[in-house]
């Protein structure tokens, strides 16, 4: 399985709660996080990730998750290639599955990023299954979470970054005060009291990508909320801040594995 087999679909986003996409690629990921949480199943190949939990590696039949704002990529293993499928969960309905299970919890994060529990599997399978036939229905989500919720472990954590400096703290909110800003490091350095290499440095030692990555995934995320709102795509692309439709549909590309056309289709 080359590049030229590369498949990628967006299957469904049944009333806004889950986004189902399910890839074929021998492609490298490059590293990005998304605002959702992540859950899906390593459909055949293998495929390893630099993850917030460390490197990790998922085989055919493995559950895999990843939490929201957690700092990820993806490698094939070996050269044949890996096929997996992923429900990315908005973040308000899983927190509000979560409440009913556990009420004192406010926060959770996905506990393991590759699960080998065959129960686990078993119930993603059907999850996924749910959603490619009955697509536009709701229920079919709501009846399958909890289930996966308690049986993955789940617990509160503190938000990335927490033990930033102060400084780097305010570099990030200047980032996300207005993503299609051009910015200068010089003016992100300024903000954190620190040298223009010192600022890189310790940006991504606290948030795990550099000042520009980060600033490249806002415009990301600002894109796909604006896609699946319904913004066609060269509009999309100039109100995120890229410099036109193909520059973001090589990033959105590189880091996510299927287009904007893609969603836009959804």
């Amino acid at each position: 399985m080359g590049r030229a087999d590369d498949t990628a679909s967006v299957v469904s986003r049944p009333r806004q709660h889950a986004l189902l996409v399910r890839l074929s690629s021998a492609r490298a990921l490059a590293r990005h996080y998304h605002d959702e949480h992540g859950l899906g199943l390593m459909e055949a190949g293998a495929h390893r990730s630099a993850s917030g939990r460390g490197e990790v590696e998922a085989q055919a039949g493995q559950v895999i998750t990843v939490n929201p704002g957690e700092i990820h990529d993806g490698r094939p293993v070996g050269e044949t290639g890996r096929r997996w499928s992923m429900v990315y969960f908005d973040a308000d309905f899983l927190a509000r599955i979560w409440s009913e299970i556990s009420p004192a919890a406010r926060a959770f994060e996905f506990l393991r990023p590759v699960d080998e529990d065959a129960a686990s599997a078993r119930r993603v399978r059907r999850l996924l299954s749910r959603l490619v036939v009955d697509g536009e229905e709701a229920l079919a989500v709501e009846e399958l979470a909890p289930a996966l919720l308690a049986g993955l472990g789940l617990e509160k954590t503190p938000p990335p970054g927490r033990g930033a400096p102060a400084g780097i703290r305010r570099s990030k909110a200047l980032i996300e005060a207005d993503p299609t800003r051009a910015l200068g490091l010089a003016e992100l350095a300024a903000e954190a009291g620190l040298s223009r290499f010192e600022t890189v440095r310790a940006f991504a030692r606290a948030f795990g990508m550099t000042p520009y990555a980060y600033l490249i995934e806002r415009r990301l995320l600002a894109a796909r909320r604006l896609i699946v709102a319904g913004e066609p795509l060269a509009g999309a692309a100039t109100a995120a801040g890229f410099a036109d439709q193909s520059h973001m549909h090589r990033l959105f590309v590189r880091r996510y594995g299927f287009t904007p056309g893609a969603l836009a289709r959804a």
